[in-house]
C-alpha cells in the first residue's frame, strides 16, 4: 500500500482514556504500516470547554505510549501551526468562499427563537433541524450583523443524497433532506468542529481520516464542505466505539480511567498498545501477544472491525503480565525504580528474577518485595499452622529448616528443598501444603515469591531469626487454642 497520512486531533477538554487513544493508535499504526506520516493536531476551538492542563497531558500520554508524531506540537512541520486557535484566518477565508458560492449563509436567529422552534418540532413529531428562516432574508441579516447583532454561519446542505464508501463500514448513504444546516462559524468567530476539521485535513494533506464511528452522521456535512470548496475528500475510516464491561460507551463521565492512571498503576506502554490494538482489530491469526513492531507489520485498515469493541480489564492484566515476562532484565530493573524508589540498582537486579513471574503490574513489586527488604509483615489473621499441616509437623519443619540454614544449605537450595520435601512426605504431608509453613515464617503470608529464593535473598541470619520467631508464634497460638 502507498504511504498514507493520518492524524489524531484531540480536543484539550480533559485527559485521554482508552477509547480516545485506541483511535490514535489505529491512525498511528496505519501510517507506520505504510511508511506514511502521523500528524498530531490540537483542536481547541471549543473555548468554553478548554482545560489548560489537558493539552500537556495529551502530549504526555502519547509520549508515554511512544506513539510518536511526525508533525505537530513540539516537533513542528510544514503544515503548522498545529493548534487550531492559531489557524483562525484559514477558517475565516474558507467561510468567505462558502458564502460567496452560496454553500453557506449567515443566521441571526436568537437562542430563544431556536428553542421555540425545537419545541414546536417536538410537538409535531418532526425531526429537529433549523428551519432555514434566515436563508431567504440575507439582506436583512446583513443589516442586523452590521448593527452588532450576533450571528452564526450555517452550511446550506445541498439537495439529493450523500454516499461514500467507508473503509470500515462499506457503502453508506444519507438523504440530505434529513440533515440539519450545521453551524460552521460561531458568533465568537471561532469555527465549529465541522468547518475546522475539513479545512485542516485538507491543508495538512490527510489522506485517511481515522476517527470514531460516532462521527458517521456528520460525514455528509463534511463531504458537502469538501465539494463546495472544490477539494478532494480523504478516505473515511470510522472505527468502532469502545464499550466498558457494562457495554456502555467508555467515557470519563462513567469513570473510565485515564491512560496516565494506568501508567501510575504499573501497566507497561507495550501492554497498553497491545490491548488497545485488539479493541476492534484482528490480525486474522490466533496471536494475542504483539510487540509494537509485530503490530506495525500485521496492521491493515481492512482488518478493522465494524462492531463495537468491549474493553476487558482482565485481558489487559493478562497481557501486561506477559509483557513483563518478555521484558529485557535491565529494562525491567529500570522500570521498577518508580515503584521501588528506596532500593538500590543492585537490589533491584537481585529482585527481578524473584518478582518477574508473579507480577501482573509493576506496582505488584511493592507487596512482593516488602518482606524481602524489611521485616516480614505478619498478618495477624493468617492461619498458622496452615490448614492440612498439624502443629507437630510445622514445628519439625521449622526446626529442620533452621538446622539446614545454619549448616550453610542456602548455598544449595535445591538440595535443601529435596531434603525438606522428604521430611514432609515421611509425615504424610504434601510439599505444597507443608511449605506454606515456610512461606508464613519467611514472608508473613502463605504465598509470595518462591520461598527458598526468598531465603537466599534475605540471608542466613534473617532466615534463622524469622524461623525462630515462627516457632514462638506457633507455641503462642497453640497455648491460646489449648
Amino acid at each position: 500500500m502507498a504511504p498514507i497520512r493520518t492524524r489524531f486531533a484531540p480536543s484539550p477538554t480533559g485527559f485521554l482514556h482508552l477509547g480516545n487513544v485506541r483511535t490514535a493508535l489505529f491512525a498511528w499504526l496505519a501510517a507506520r504500516s505504510t511508511g506514511g506520516s502521523f500528524v498530531l493536531r490540537i483542536e481547541d476551538t471549543d473555548q468554553g470547554r478548554y482545560v489548560p492542563e489537558s493539552e500537556a497531558a495529551i502530549l504526555e500520554t502519547l509520549n508515554w505510549l511512544e506513539l510518536t508524531w511526525d508533525e505537530g506540537p513540539e516537533v513542528g512541520g510544514p503544515h503548522g501551526p498545529y493548534i487550531q486557535s492559531l489557524r483562525l484566518d484559514l477558517y475565516t477565508e474558507s467561510a468567505r468562499r462558502l458564502v460567496d458560492s452560496g454553500a453557506a449563509y449567515w443566521c441571526t436567529c436568537t437562542p430563544e427563537r431556536l428553542t421555540e422552534m425545537r419545541l414546536e418540532q417536538q410537538r409535531l413529531h418532526e425531526p429537529p433541524r433549523y428551519d432555514r428562516r434566515c436563508l431567504t432574508r440575507q439582506d436583512e441579516v446583513a443589516s442586523e450583523r452590521a448593527s452588532g447583532m450576533p450571528a452564526v454561519l450555517r452550511l446550506r446542505m445541498p439537495e439529493g443524497t450523500t454516499e461514500w464508501d467507508d473503509a470500515v463500514h462499506g457503502p453508506i448513504k444519507y438523504e440530505n433532506a434529513d440533515i440539519d444546516d450545521q453551524v460552521l462559524l460561531k458568533s465568537d468567530g471561532f469555527p465549529t468542529y465541522h468547518l475546522a476539521v475539513v479545512v485542516d485535513d485538507h491543508a495538512m494533506e490527510i489522506t485517511h481520516v481515522i476517527r470514531s464511528d460516532e462521527w458517521v452522521p456528520s460525514t455528509p456535512k463534511h463531504l458537502a464542505i469538501y465539494a463546495a470548496l472544490g477539494w478532494e475528500p480523504p478516505v473515511f475510516c470510522h472505527v468502532p466505539t469502545v464499550l466498558d464491561e457494562a457495554r456502555q460507551k467508555l467515557s470519563k463521565r462513567r469513570g473510565a480511567k485515564t491512560v496516565l492512571e494506568y501508567a501510575e498503576q504499573g501497566y507497561l506502554p507495550e501492554a497498553m498498545v497491545n490491548a488497545m490494538a485488539l479493541l476492534g482489530w484482528s490480525s486474522g491469526t490466533e496471536q494475542e501477544v504483539f510487540s509494537r513492531e509485530e503490530l506495525i507489520a500485521a496492521f491493515t485498515v481492512e482488518r478493522i472491525q465494524s462492531s463495537p469493541a468491549v474493553f476487558d480489564a482482565r485481558r489487559l492484566d493478562s497481557l501486561n503480565g506477559l509483557h513483563i515476562r518478555r521484558m529485557d532484565a535491565e529494562a525491567l530493573v529500570a522500570a521498577l525504580e518508580f515503584h521501588l524508589p528506596e532500593t538500590s540498582l543492585d537490589a533491584r537486579r537481585k529482585l527481578v528474577p524473584l518478582l518477574r513471574e508473579r507480577m501482573v503490574t509493576l506496582r505488584d513489586a511493592v507487596p512482593l518485595a516488602e518482606p524481602l527488604l524489611g521485616p516480614a509483615p505478619w498478618d495477624p489473621e493468617v492461619v498458622f499452622p496452615p490448614r492440612k499441616v498439624d502443629a507437630g509437623t510445622a514445628q519439625t519443619l521449622l526446626d529442620a529448616a533452621i538446622a539446614e540454614v545454619e549448616a550453610g544449605a542456602l548455598d544449595g537450595l535445591e538440595a535443601m528443598r529435596e531434603r525438606l520435601t522428604a521430611l514432609l512426605e515421611a509425615r504424610g504431608v504434601k510439599a505444597r501444603d507443608g511449605f506454606r509453613v515456610l512461606y508464613i515464617a519467611i514472608l508473613g503470608a502463605p504465598a509470595g515469591v518462591p520461598v527458598f529464593d526468598a531465603m537466599a535473598f534475605i540471608g542466613a541470619e534473617k532466615c534463622v531469626g524469622r524461623l525462630r520467631f515462627a516457632l514462638v508464634e506457633l507455641d503462642r497460638r497453640g497455648e491460646a487454642s489449648g
